[in-house]
């Protein structure tokens, strides 16, 4: 994973229309942003095709970007937007699913769309978090939380003591929070590009 000042030093040089700095911050996020899509979409072309867009509206916006924080957060929540617009477009509900989601729980196309934003906009924020931490961390953290692995079984599986996996998992927290909490503005500042 690159540093955080090499990529602020690659930023900078983008903004200045460095087409080098350009093309290495594409390659250094092109992987793990088309992971993330190919997630969202179970679909390699789709994930291709909004990888690929994200690229070219964070370039065309590149001077907006603020580097206190990380260009993964806001090239992922641009392909996450773009994503769902795609879905929106290709799929616009009909008058009767629009029924039977209000009659099902009573709630309002409205509220079931922004419910559905904001699980989309959570699912991206631990996206970016997993994917700044260490491998070996984010195989723990993985394991631990969505597979639901004891302790005990984390600690036989990679030959480490237990309280050395307790460790990795605290420290992996403590990361992913900082991240999240550094974030969220510039989330909110990537929404900015699509509007």
């Amino acid at each position: 994973m690159m540093s955080k000042s090499h990529e602020d030093r690659l930023i900078r040089r983008a903004q200045r229309g460095d087409g080098d700095a350009i093309a290495e911050l594409i390659r250094e996020h092109q992987g793990p942003l088309y992971a993330f899509m190919l997630r969202m979409s179970g679909r390699p072309d789709v994930a291709e095709d909004m990888v690929q867009e994200a690229f070219v509206r964070v370039i065309r916006n590149i001077d907006r970007f603020d580097s206190r924080f990380r260009f993964s957060t806001w090239s992922f929540t641009i392909a996450r937007r773009l994503y769902v617009n795609h879905v929106q477009k290709l799929r616009p509900a009909s008058d009767s699913e629009l029924m039977d989601a209000c009659e099902g729980g009573g709630d309002r196309p409205e509220d079931l769309m922004a419910a559905e934003e904001k699980r989309d906009h959570l699912r991206t924020i631990l996206d970016v978090a997993i994917a700044c931490l260490t491998p070996l961390q984010r195989e723990i953290v993985t394991l631990f939380h969505q597979r639901d692995w004891s302790i005990e079984a984390l600690s036989s599986h990679f030959s480490l003591p237990e309280g050395t996996v307790k460790s990795h998992l605290h420290r992996a927290r403590r990361r992913m929070h900082a991240t999240i909490s550094a974030d969220e503005a510039l989330a909110r500042k990537a929404q900015e590009v699509m509007e």
